[in-house]
């Protein structure tokens, strides 16, 4: 389990910024801390730690189940690491073509809605 933590600590911070996940595991505390442990090693290194897929297909499938779960915060955070890992404004905006298809067209303006603000704030827009 360690090595998949380790592993999963590098992706993380690679993805979404090591700002980002210092800040999210130093304000874990003793009830929050296990679940952050786990996600880490579970996600980010076992779904995340392979070469069977690259980063910016990961990041793409991201973007579609979660604008699919209506995780519009969720969905922020990983439209900033699919910048990172170098997936265009074009492709956000095919994946969110994906979910208003097959989960409807109000749950597309959402993610249009976070996907927006995100493009906005990284000077994309």
């Amino acid at each position: 389990m360690d090595n998949m933590f380790e592993e999963g600590l590098k992706q993380r911070k690679a993805t979404l910024g090591a700002e980002y996940v210092e800040k999210n595991l130093a304000a874990a505390d003793d009830f929050t801390r296990p679940f952050q442990e786990a996600m880490t090693a579970w996600c980010w290194g076992f779904g995340w730690g392979d070469e069977a897929l690259d980063a910016k297909t990961r990041s793409l499938m991201n973007l579609s189940m979660i604008g699919a779960l209506g995780k519009m915060n969720e969905f922020k955070i990983h439209t900033r690491g699919a910048l990172t890992n170098g997936v265009s404004k074009e492709e956000i905006r095919a994946a969110i073509h994906v979910v208003s298809i097959y989960c409807g067209v109000p749950q597309g303006l959402e993610c249009f809605r976070a996907a927006r603000e995100v493009l906005e704030e990284a000077g994309e827009l």
